[in-house]
């Protein structure tokens, strides 16, 4: 009886060591990754300070001005004036038939909509 207990016992043990082994290197794997992700994840930060430096650096008003006045004559870029915008009462709104327009071929439904049986029964 002894002997059988022993030998139990020792499977166990061997068990758990081969569990413990294997989610240690899970782990080890996990947080490898992790700190690859953080790297990865710097190098976009970093990236994205630069590209928003470059947006802010070439949308210079004074260099859009500038690229505005040599492109004038492909362009026709004029600059904004207050008179160019309308008013909310110059806004022509769709009528409602343009929302809801009128049934040209209406369709006929004969007969009756099924009943939920929960619905026969109260």
């Amino acid at each position: 009886m002894r002997g059988v207990l022993y030998v139990m016992a020792a499977v166990a043990v061997m068990t758990l060591a081969f569990w413990a082994y294997r989610e240690n290197y899970a782990a080890q794997e996990a947080i490898a990754r992790t700190e690859s992700l953080q790297r990865e994840i710097g190098d976009m930060r970093e990236s994205r300070a630069m590209l928003r430096a470059e947006w802010a650096y070439l949308n210079r008003p004074d260099r859009l001005r500038e690229l505005a006045e040599l492109n004038f004559d492909r362009l026709g870029l004029l600059e904004l004036e207050p008179d160019q915008f309308g008013r909310i009462g110059q806004v022509s709104y769709p009528s409602e038939e343009d929302f809801f327009p009128a049934l040209s071929q209406p369709i006929d439904v004969v007969g009756q909509l099924p009943q939920d049986d929960a619905e026969d029964g109260q």
